[in-house]
């Protein structure tokens, strides 16, 4: 589902890479429900609830999301197969 509130994951550049400490908008992933590769820039990000969540452009199921807590940043990768050199 696309609505108005879904933005791509440029708008989320900044958090990836406070994330992962690199520039991550460029780097390939691997869906691990669809298997469709494409660059994290290119996944639908959600962002107007506690956390983020980036869902797969092809078929719509979380890939990665985040929230920050007070002891800090809860990432779940899961629905990644590969990303980049992983």
């Amino acid at each position: 589902m696309i609505d108005e509130l879904t933005l791509d994951a440029n708008a989320v550049a900044g958090d990836l890479e406070v994330l992962f400490g690199a520039e991550m908008t460029a780097v390939v992933a691997r869906c691990a429900h669809c298997g469709n590769e494409a660059p994290l820039a290119t996944l639908r990000a959600y962002v107007h609830g506690p956390g983020v969540v980036l869902r797969c452009s092809v078929c719509g199921q979380i890939v990665v999301c985040w929230a920050w807590t007070p002891s800090g940043p809860r990432i779940d990768r899961t629905g990644v197969a590969r990303m980049g050199a992983d």
